[in-house]
């Protein structure tokens, strides 16, 4: 493996849900650790599964594993990171300031920005610290820190009391508000990260040309703040020699060598490993180790997975949309999941029904057009431009939270407004607008805001809280777009998410973000299913079984309304291909 010679010190695993990077990095450990070395694992990951992966308890201490003499390890639990920060930035106010102005600063750090924030305030002590850097050859990262989190921990205006003076405001600066303290802590861990010579990045994919994009954007982002070493694993890939006469696995096969033909010219120079798919589940030490070995472990034949009940096509959720006449509908999830082709057949399946819709999406690399392949009548589709709709609010904000300020004043909002969350902000403002035509007709829309976005903008009042103020008693006669999406009756969210369980323990942390901020989710809607394409090679099969698991999971715990689509030879391309999509089952 090119991405585990010579290796630094730290080792840095980064990817989407779903692409295997605790796997691998749990691997890693396992190999380097083998070898003779010392080794710590940490998981960021607020859904670690590190302890399950080993057979053993870890938490938030750390501990060896006992069968792996060198190595140790330590699950950071983000959530629990996030309430001590909270804790640290509040304890001192309280008393002190307003309630009202306690609960809106606690609220302001309830989103995910704070979370991540103080996953990274926990692991760069890991970065930093002289004895545990001497006790270990080598510190292993599941869940590198994003380029969004680098970039606001380099915002020098992060330790302002920006927000003193700008209480409503919508910022990144609230959760950063409390890292003063440990400035410098921060600027040696970001040093570190930035040292070739001590750290190395892991950029971990599948051969998807959706995955591909989204890794080629990260790794540009990455490198663009000075983590320029890094590496590219290809993860999962189908065994040509696995494929036999079955068309599923065939057709998969094909898609995967497109894939890697058309990769993006960014990771074409990084070096490369690639990780053939394997019939078993990462569990336990056997599976770890057998996941890096060269030969592919052979696949025993497996009996068809049983699906649970319950489980509705596509066009029987769109039944229950449909009865409405008009409204939003919203496809939110992790990339990677099919999004865009979920939106695109629920609005292709309202559409053949009679009824108008909009469809529209904001994500950078979706290609709407191609997924419709042609028009269709009643359907009208639309693309919200990040960048412009950035520049926009942008110059919006300037022109009246800026009008009044002094120079120095001024020069630190242009600063807040070059933050990640300010694109995030733009293009929900984007999504407000056409929000409006939801009372006459059907709005589908494709990249939905995050939960995070959704978190941020009501505690901060940026748009909601700022409506009800000047609308004063008015106010029984106004909908904002928090209120639209709040109320079931307007809105039907749809995550959307795959039958693996990293995608949806990721779904369901979105669905918890989305009923903190008061937005109940409508369905689900597992996509790319093997288990339902009834495939007979026997790889896929036994994979197939593996899905079953996940799918009564989501049945169980997580939604009361499911569709199951099916994982397809061809990718559902056109109007027609879209509509045999929602119905198939």
């Amino acid at each position: 493996m090119l991405f585990l010679d010579n290796t630094p010190p730290f080792l840095f695993f980064t990817g989407k849900g779903g692409v295997g990077k605790t796997s691998i990095a749990c691997a890693s450990a396992v190999r380097l650790a083998r070898s003779g070395q010392r080794v710590l694992l940490v998981s960021t990951d607020p859904a670690s599964n590190v302890g399950q992966v080993f057979g053993q308890s870890i938490g938030n201490t750390i501990c060896p594993i006992a069968a792996v003499a060198g190595l140790s390890a330590l699950e950071i639990d983000p959530q629990a990171a996030a309430q001590a920060y909270r804790d640290r930035i509040v304890g001192p106010v309280r008393g002190v300031l307003p309630e009202a102005v306690v609960k809106g600063i606690e609220e302001q750090l309830s989103g995910a920005c704070t979370t991540e924030i103080a996953a990274f305030d926990e692991f760069t002590a890991l970065l930093t610290d002289a004895r545990l850097i001497a006790a270990y050859d080598h510190i292993v990262f599941d869940t590198a820190p994003t380029g969004h989190t680098i970039r606001l921990l380099q915002l020098p205006g992060a330790w302002s009391g920006f927000l003193d003076a700008n209480p409503d405001g919508a910022s990144c600066l609230g959760p950063l508000s409390g890292l003063e303290k440990q400035r410098t802590q921060y600027h040696a861990a970001v040093a570190a990260l930035s040292d070739p010579d001590k750290t190395r990045l892991v950029l971990v994919a599948r051969a998807q040309a959706s995955t591909l994009r989204e890794v080629a954007r990260t790794h540009e982002e990455l490198a663009a703040i000075g983590l320029k070493r890094q590496f590219l694993v290809i993860n999962g890939m189908f065994p040509a020699d696995e494929a036999g006469e079955d068309a599923l696995a065939q057709a998969i096969v094909r898609r995967e060598t497109a894939a890697l033909a058309a990769m993006p010219q960014a990771l074409a120079g990084l070096s490369q490993d690639r990780l053939e798919l394997k019939p078993f589940n990462l569990v336990g030490l056997a599976a770890l180790e057998a996941l890096l070995l060269e030969a592919p472990a052979a696949t025993a034949v497996a009996e068809a997975a049983a699906l649970p009940a319950g489980i509705s096509s596509l066009a029987q959720l769109v039944d229950g949309i449909a009865a409405t006449g008009h409204g939003l509908v919203m496809v939110m999830g992790k990339g990677g999941v099919g999004k865009t082709t979920i939106a695109a057949a629920v609005a292709v399946e309202l559409a053949h029904r009679g009824l108008p819709v909009h469809l529209t999406t904001s994500d950078p690399a979706a290609h709407l057009g191609e997924t419709l392949s042609g028009s269709v009548a009643e359907l009208t589709v639309s693309r919200i431009d990040p960048a412009a709709e950035t520049a926009r609010y942008r110059r919006e904000v300037l022109q009246s939270k800026g009008k009044d300020l002094d120079e120095a004043g001024r020069a630190l909002l242009e600063e807040d407004l070059r933050s990640p969350c300010t694109e995030e902000i733009a293009v929900f403002q984007a999504f407000s607008r056409v929000i409006r035509e939801a009372g006459q007709r059907f709005v589908v829309m494709d990249t939905a805001p995050t939960g995070h976005t959704l978190l941020l903008l009501d505690a901060t009042g940026a748009y909601h809280r700022e409506m009800v103020r000047q609308m004063g008693d008015k106010g029984l006669h106004f909908t904002t777009p928090m209120m639209q999406l709040q109320d079931p009756a307007r809105t039907k969210v749809l995550i959307a998410t795959l039958a693996e369980t990293t995608p949806v323990l990721e779904a369901a942390a979105l669905q918890a973000d989305l009923e903190r901020a008061g937005i109940t989710p409508w369905a689900w809607v597992i996509n790319q299913s093997i288990a339902a394409a009834g495939s007979t090679a026997p790889l896929l099969a036994k994979r197939a079984q593996n899905e079953a698991r996940e799918i009564d999971a989501v049945l169980t715990r997580h939604a009361t309304r499911v569709a199951l689509l099916p994982l397809l030879a061809q990718e559902p391309v056109g109007a027609d291909a879209l509509a045999a999509l929602a119905q198939a089952n």
